[in-house]
């Protein structure tokens, strides 16, 4: 009996140990798992970072710019998005922080989510909605149904124009905008998410937020 309870106490330190490994690797350093093949056609002049693009932060003087290829339905960007939080609390008067969409195909509301961000843009509150979508993920996350209706109810809750909302989700336009941050990361070599470039130049995926951290601390001392 004695013998049984030292297995079966091993064997729960075991398994325990496997979970708490496993959660390390989805909080702080999941692998681009999510990949697949586009259906877009690279930009004819690819870039980084455009104009247009969704900056989370905005310098007075900025001395880097990291861009985030992201998935809203991707559980690695997921996993990424409270290290990137953090180093934009701590970097946000230094650094340039770009979100761009790249929903990965097999992601049923992927695409979805990023119009969800586009429309909330529209009025102002893409900061508000890609947090409001990283934070639910997993409510909704590898979902073989459409989740609108749960991203018209985020919509509401930050406090949107519904009518206007639903028009824009819907506008070929908001689709186009997406499909066009798809197109500038295939022409970059974007395969997977998430992918972070320093400067337009893309890096491989930090491991940890200390090495994110390192990676940033060493560009601002060049």
């Amino acid at each position: 009996m004695k013998r049984l309870t030292k297995h079966l106490i091993a064997a729960a330190v075991i398994l325990a140990g496997f979970a708490a490994a496993f959660g390390v690797y989805l909080l702080l350093a999941p692998e681009d798992r999510d990949r697949g093949a586009l259906d877009v056609r690279p930009a004819a002049r690819a870039e980084a970072v455009r104009e247009s693009s969704h900056r989370l932060s905005e310098p007075r003087k900025s001395e880097l710019t990291i861009v985030e290829f992201l998935d809203f339905e991707c559980e690695a960007c997921g996993a990424y998005h409270p290290a990137v939080e953090k180093l934009r609390e701590e970097y946000g008067d230094r650094v340039t922080f770009v979100a761009r969409y790249f929903p990965m195909p097999g992601h049923r509301n992927g695409e979805l989510a990023a119009r969800a961000a586009e429309a909330a843009a529209r009025q102002g509150k893409f900061e508000a909605m890609y947090n409001k979508l990283f934070t639910t993920q997993k409510e909704w996350g590898e979902s073989q149904e459409s989740k609108e209706d749960v991203f018209r109810g985020y919509a509401e809750q930050i406090g949107l124009d519904m009518k206007k909302f639903d028009a824009d989700l819907s506008d070929p336009e908001t689709a186009e905008r997406v499909a066009a941050d798809q197109s500038d990361g295939v022409g970059l070599g974007v395969q997977g998410t998430p992918t972070f470039f320093f400067d337009g130049e893309a890096i491989p995926n930090p491991a940890s937020y200390e090495q994110f951290k390192e990676l940033i601390d060493a560009r601002l001392s060049d």
